[in-house]
């Protein structure tokens, strides 16, 4: 009995450390790579950081206070995207230059009146450095600062390194039409898919080598690529730690989510879980019938994709302080679901319900162009609100994926 005992426990054990090994720490970031090499790229360097909370590695530790306490670089300076160098801005708020109280070095805002960093924000600097999460939807800004970093970076003879972090949507997911160019904005910035398919790394290096940026220019670009990741990766596979990348993205889940009711948001007239504990996960109004809609939406049978009915009080953004009602979407399967078209369907089954309740004649007028830029182009909304029907858009959202698709092939790196 002793022996049997001994070999039953010398195989949980290495069961064990086999399971531990495939889980934990699966994946080495960017920043990982850069720091098991003790900064061998940067070395002895003059180094301005972009980053924010969700630059950290599996400790925790701040790319911040890795870089500012190394003693192969010097760390000048900090620049400030949305929601700020430390998160502590809210969406859409303006970020302030000032100095930041842990380090004391300057944090120069690059989102506010100054988009792209001066040369005066850049003076001492030998090299641009960007560690920040992303989330894979062409709205989300801070890839709209990437490329206007690189841009500032290639006009002022700076080297521009980006420390590579998963796609927490995978690498294979690519959905939605091309920006057009009169509709080019912070949250549109580059002609590419609203569901892109990209890391940063990837994105960088496709936006400097295809001339996207300003005037074609093109920066001294260096990727540090990360170590483990698998195209087929989404975020929870990775063995990573989520640090909400803006407070309504909290999980690694949000980010999936976002495409799903995102640009419907824009409009302001349902209310998409923001102000509630389901952000971007549903879909609901006061003049919503929750078990009607239910009931149509999961009628549809959409692939890898279910709804229930949901009630519900917000706290804050749309329908504050109001019952509302609706549905909340679960992704039953992800590698099959399709995210950005469920907002289109959720219209059309709501105008099929209820057709005196149009949401593009219930909201301010003025959201049309943010719901536009989003969306990439204004054919979308057009062509949509003359039937209400997603086949409609189907062929206009999906008419760009198969030729960026091959496009973006070269450059990927995993």
């Amino acid at each position: 009995m002793n022996n049997i005992f001994k070999k039953h426990f010398l195989f949980a054990f290495v069961l064990t450390l086999l399971t531990s090994s495939l889980f934990a720490g699966t994946v080495k970031t960017g920043l990982e790579v850069l720091t098991s090499a003790d900064f061998g790229p940067l070395k002895g360097k003059r180094v301005g950081l972009i980053t924010n909370p969700t630059g950290v590695d599996h400790n925790f530790q701040s790319t911040i206070d890795l870089f500012f306490h190394s003693k192969q670089i010097k760390l000048v300076a900090l620049y400030g995207p949305e929601h700020g160098v430390r998160g502590d801005y809210t969406a859409g708020a303006t970020v302030s230059n000032y100095k930041d109280p842990e380090t004391g070095l300057p944090v120069y805002s690059i989102y506010g009146k100054t988009r792209k960093p001066t040369p005066e924000m850049l003076q001492n600097i030998d090299v641009l450095v960007y560690d920040i999460q992303d989330i894979g939807s062409r709205s989300y800004t801070y890839i709209s600062s990437l490329g206007l970093a690189m841009e500032a970076a290639a006009e002022n003879n700076i080297e521009f390194v980006v420390l590579d972090r998963p796609n927490p949507l995978g690498g294979m997911k690519m959905e939605g039409s091309l920006t057009e160019p009169a509709f080019t904005s912070f949250v549109s910035q580059f002609p590419i898919p609203y569901i892109h398919g990209l890391t940063v790394g990837e994105l960088a290096t496709f936006l400097n080598d295809e001339g996207l940026l300003a005037n074609k220019v093109k920066c001294n670009l260096k990727v540090i690529k990360m170590k483990g990741w698998k195209r087929k990766m989404t975020f929870e596979k990775t063995g990573l730690p989520w640090v909400p990348s803006s407070p309504h993205i909290p999980q690694n889940y949000s980010s999936v989510f976002y495409p799903i009711s995102g640009i419907l948001g824009e409009l302001y007239v349902m209310n998409i879980g923001v102000g509630y504990t389901l952000p971007f996960q549903l879909f609901a109004a006061d003049w919503i019938n929750a078990d009607s809609l239910a009931e149509n939406m999961k009628g549809l049978n959409l692939t890898g994709l279910d709804f229930r009915p949901i009630h519900f009080t917000p706290y804050y953004s749309v329908a504050k302080d109001r019952m509302v009602h609706g549905v909340q979407v679960y992704v039953t399967d992800y590698k099959k679901a399709e995210l950005s078209l469920v907002q289109f369907y959720i219209l059309q089954e709501c105008h099929k319900l209820w057709p005196s309740k149009n949401v593009f004649e219930m909201c301010d007028k003025s959201r049309f162009d943010m719901f536009d830029k989003v969306c990439g182009t204004d054919k979308i909304r057009i062509e949509f609100s003359k039937s209400f029907e997603v086949q409609s858009i189907r062929q206009i959202w999906e008419k760009d994926i198969v030729a960026f698709r091959e496009k973006a092939k070269k450059y990927l790196m995993y």
